[in-house]
């Protein structure tokens, strides 16, 4: 029975299967976002505004050990969906064992590094001021709990790779929900502050972890591993290694872009104007996620069919995943452009007896973020285009383009940005950097993407 999920990838009308594919793992981002979102109004509430910046200045280093974890299961679940698709159990079996065994050294030995080097990480990443205490607390809790958040990401994107979007959708709940509940047991109710609002997090991961290992053990699952699987395999490795550097190397971007906005809005600003940010970059998680639903939700379909040479089906897959996340995205732009000050005024504690430096911090994020807000979110309706073409490359193999397409954003646009317009600007060129960032990354990605579909899956399929 599971073997038929797989080979349904191949055989369900594109479009039917897309949502089929795209709607668990839509739900799953939502929740996961909501979480995030949650979470932080519960800390900006319950502890501050100062708190919410503090986690802002753990995420980056957090989410790059845990990145790790995703750049081994993107890499690894898109050799799995190629070789199902070619009928090759073994090369999937093996692949996925390559993948637990890589998942496990690599993020135990991050994190004994991070912890090491933890007094010099959090002032690097902006956690200067009032920051750095909160952020020292919530970072070291929360680094233990890195590789069953590496081994999550891993898991999940192989769980989708087998064609089973829904016991992804879990895995993705799972931790959410956890964390929302231990969110109120140990910050409103135990009033832990700060520690609280770790454990927290790192509860959710481990549960999380426990549930995608029970799904491999249990007959759900079609890659059913044996202990000669976790030998690692060299070319197995070298192209888990090739593919998955292009999540990576996103995601280490995406850490050097928080510690270069985090530094320089600290100059601008203070400890408040790192709020700012640390709203806005939570909306940017949680507004996009049904364009992220999407995009995963199109990654197996288009690895697959192109494992199986259906050509025709990969080009009807990139047309209907750009046409479905092009309408959500517009739908997004325009709540958010409605009503950004109502959006930050949620982050922000009413409670009485609150300090002065409190006080002055919410007025201040409330002032700033709706400037920030509607220019961060400005090309949103045209984002789609360059996730889902950087995605068709990352899914095909072709980790070159992939990796120069998905950079391209932060990488190559929006860094220079960065340090170029603040200095003409001030605020204003920070957060004009970002729609001219999206803008000239989708030209570049629409302009490979055309060229791609023409020379090889037009050619192929003729």
């Amino acid at each position: 029975m599971a073997k038929v999920s797989a080979e349904q990838l191949g055989l369900e009308p594109i479009g039917k299967l897309l949502v089929r594919q795209a709607l668990p793992a839509s739900i799953g981002i939502l929740v996961m976002s909501l979480n995030i979102l949650v979470d932080s109004i519960f800390v900006g509430n319950w502890i501050g505004s100062i708190a919410i910046a503090a986690i802002n200045v753990v995420l980056p280093v957090s989410f790059f050990i845990g990145a790790l974890g995703m750049a081994i299961g993107i890499g690894g679940a898109s050799i799995i969906s190629r070789a199902l698709g070619a009928d090759n159990y073994a090369k999937a079996i093996k692949t996925f064992g390559n993948q637990i065994t890589l998942t496990l050294l690599i993020t135990v030995a991050m994190v004994a590094l991070g912890l090491y080097y933890v007094d010099s990480l959090i002032p690097a990443f902006g956690g200067k001021g009032a920051i750095f205490e909160p952020a020292k607390i919530y970072y070291t809790i929360v680094l233990y709990g890195v590789p069953f958040l590496a081994f999550c990401m891993m898991g999940n994107t192989v769980i989708r790779a087998e064609g089973k979007p829904k016991f992804a959708m879990i895995a993705m709940i799972i931790p959410s929900v956890g964390n929302l509940v231990m969110d109120y047991v140990f910050i409103y109710i135990f009033d832990w502050g700060m520690e609280g609002a770790a454990w927290a997090t790192t509860i959710g991961n481990v549960l999380c972890a426990a549930y995608i290992f029970y799904f491999f053990l249990s007959k759900k699952s079609e890659l059913k591993l044996t202990p000669a699987c976790f030998r690692l395999d060299l070319p197995i490795i070298k192209e888990i290694g090739s593919l998955g550097f292009v999540t990576l190397s996103r995601q280490a971007t995406t850490s050097v872009v928080y510690l270069l906005m985090n530094n320089i809005l600290f100059g601008l600003g203070g400890e408040a104007m790192v709020a700012v940010y640390a709203i806005v970059g939570r909306m940017l998680m949680f507004a996009l996620f049904p364009i992220f639903g999407v995009t995963q939700g199109f990654l197996p379909i288009a690895g697959f069919n192109y494992g199986a040479k259906k050509y025709q089906r990969v080009r009807e897959s990139i047309n209907t995943a750009i046409k479905y996340a092009s309408l959500l995205a517009a739908i997004v732009f325009i709540g958010l452009m409605g009503f950004p000050k109502e959006i930050a005024s949620l982050f922000l504690s009413d409670r009485a007896g609150q300090s002065a430096h409190d006080l002055a911090a919410n007025a201040y994020v409330l002032e700033h973020i709706p400037l920030a807000m509607r220019l961060v979110f400005a090309a949103t309706p045209i984002i789609a285009l360059q996730l889902i073409g950087a995605a068709y490359f990352q899914a095909i193999g072709k980790a070159i383009p992939a990796l120069l397409l998905t950079l391209s954003r932060q990488g190559f646009f929006f860094i220079p940005l960065i340090l170029v317009l603040p200095n003409y600007f001030g605020e204003l060129g920070v957060w004009l950097s970002f729609p001219i960032a999206d803008v000239l990354a989708t030209i570049v990605t629409g302009f490979y993407l055309r060229k791609e579909i023409k020379n090889t899956l037009v050619a192929k399929g003729a």
